[in-house]
């Protein structure tokens, strides 16, 4: 998961040093290559209690302890928030954390609705597949009759892996957990200069294997957080902040000036684009244009959605209806992590006898003002859609 990355400046504030001491030959962080390889990962007790002891030190004073799921004895606020943070930083969570408590403030409360009612209070987060995945282990809770106490307990839910499921015996029962998300895997590959693809079987298992070694019983929760904290504050992707670690004294990429090599990836595929049409159909008279639920399976799963077509269905619907052509509005960019989509919305005018036919035509459509669309859950892409739209009409 993605955590919150702070700016350096306020970083400077938080420990109270001038920024004078941010400067480029006191931060060894260049990306050059050298011709060392690391060895196998280990850490005896000593040294594995040494490493615990200067995290939660630092933790103590600098981490974060006020962010509003960090609260004992509620596994269900830990949980909730450990998939709202998956690929999604702390700053974007807050703004729907609390929201999403409000309307399900309990597991049976999530249990008990259909998906419909769910996928407004995760649009705009993306991954919609996570929000699916809770609801559907929510269920699953409920009918168990409470939640897992054991980590195979919590992998056999929906949605959730290993890390998570350390992350839930940790924060959310208090009990020995150990986690690996993106935040701790930067960290330990860097402090042990771990080479090799960091997704590869191989590395996945020494990092485990480190971590569990690293992760003491006690103080479990709060070593839980810090490392997560110290990924997402100073061991940081692109300017990692290694003045202030506890841990630089003996990080290997540190000593090596390679901290920017790690963690270490394949190179990325090239991401394919598509093309599509977005069809905004414009009731004559209500002035209400024409929404679609799209499938609780697949892309925005739930979510409503402005017809997406391909431009021969849009010339077919085009003719059939009689549909009056307006305003082309600008291509609209988003991107999947499997592919990037190029939309481009046309407006058409559907007179009043066409309104009812097209959106028979249209499964699970329905005519909908703008802020009706939005109360009911719509995806980024179509918040950019209609903030383009208002800008074009101003």
């Amino acid at each position: 998961m993605i955590r919150q990355h702070l700016c350096p400046i306020a970083l400077l504030a938080i420990f109270g040093l001038p920024d004078t001491h941010l400067t480029t030959s006191t931060l060894t962080i260049s990306a050059k290559k050298t011709n060392s390889t690391s060895a196998q990962p280990s850490a005896n007790k000593d040294s594995a209690d040494d490493f615990a002891t200067r995290v939660l030190n630092w933790f103590d004073q600098h981490g974060r302890h006020d962010l509003p799921w960090q609260v004992s004895n509620d596994p269900y606020k830990v949980w909730v928030s450990e998939i709202m943070l998956q690929q999604t930083q702390v700053k974007t969570v807050l703004n729907y954390f609390d929201r999403f408590m409000a309307r399900f403030p309990t597991v049976e409360s999530l249990a008990q609705v259909n998906w419909e009612e769910v996928a407004p209070f995760w649009a705009g987060l993306g991954y919609y597949a996570r929000a699916r995945n809770l609801h559907q282990a929510a269920q699953q809770v409920v009918a168990h009759g409470g939640f897992p106490t054991t980590l195979d307990g919590w992998m056999a839910l929906s949605g959730i892996g290993r890390s998570t499921a350390g992350a839930l015996m940790s924060l959310g029962l208090q009990q020995y957990g150990v986690i690996m998300d993106g935040n701790v895997k930067r960290v330990l590959t860097r402090h042990q200069a771990i080479e090799g693809d960091s997704q590869s079987s191989k590395v996945v298992a020494q990092l485990w294997q480190l971590a569990e070694q690293l992760t003491p019983h006690a103080r479990n929760a709060s070593y839980t957080q810090a490392m997560m904290d110290l990924g997402a504050t100073l061991c940081t992707t692109k300017k990692p902040l290694c003045l202030y670690c506890p841990v630089q004294a003996d990080c290997q990429a540190y000593a090596q000036s390679r901290v920017l090599d790690f963690p270490q990836k394949k190179a990325k595929k090239v991401v394919p684009q598509k093309h599509a049409q977005v069809l905004i159909a414009q009731h004559a008279d209500t002035g209400q244009w024409l929404w679609q639920q799209r499938p609780s399976e697949g892309l925005w799963g739930g979510l409503y959605c402005l017809p997406i077509v391909a431009q021969a269905e849009l010339d077919q619907l085009h003719t059939q209806f009689d549909l009056q052509r307006g305003q082309t509005l600008p291509i609209v960019k988003h991107s999947f992590s499997h592919f990037t989509w190029f939309l481009t919305p046309q407006i058409f005018v559907v007179s009043a006898p066409h309104a009812t036919q097209l959106q028979q035509q249209i499964a699970g459509s329905q005519w909908l003002d703008e802020h009706a669309a939005i109360a009911k859950g719509l995806p980024k892409a179509m918040l950019k859609l209609l903030a383009q739209y208002h800008a074009s009409s101003s």
